[in-house]
């Protein structure tokens, strides 16, 4: 799908996704991408969804954000509430949403400045 929207070119946004990849401005990411509105981490978890851990969850911790976006691949899907403890800690908002809904509200969030990371996970091949 491809998304617009009226944005200024010094942040990043999500321009279109689909299953196995999403355009960052005209960069095409096609494994797990952490966006930040200022920055990219790219293929930051090998393993999709199921290799979330704790590790995962202390680097998202550390990022700064006030908002964490964590899109699941196709399906919404929820990390074990275990995994979750760096997050509480840090006082960081999780959203949990498919890929779609996720990189919709990160671009949404971003145009409002607010202070966001969408960490993007996509269904193996």
């Amino acid at each position: 799908m491809k998304l617009h929207l009226d944005k200024s070119d010094q942040y990043n946004t999500i321009a279109r996704y689909d299953a196995r990849h999403v355009m960052v401005g005209n960069t095409r990411h096609e494994s797990s991408v952490i966006v930040m509105p200022q920055r990219i981490e790219s293929d930051w978890l090998k393993g999709g969804f199921d290799a979330l851990d704790a590790a995962a969850f202390e680097h998202l911790a550390g990022l700064g954000a006030e908002i964490l976006i964590l899109g699941t691949g196709m399906k919404q899907r929820f990390p074990h509430p275990s995994l979750l403890k760096s997050l509480m800690t840090a006082r960081i908002g999780l959203e949990v949403m498919d890929l779609g809904s996720a990189c919709r509200t990160y671009n949404i969030l971003v145009a409002e400045h607010r202070n966001v990371a969408a960490a993007l996970l996509f269904d193996p091949a």
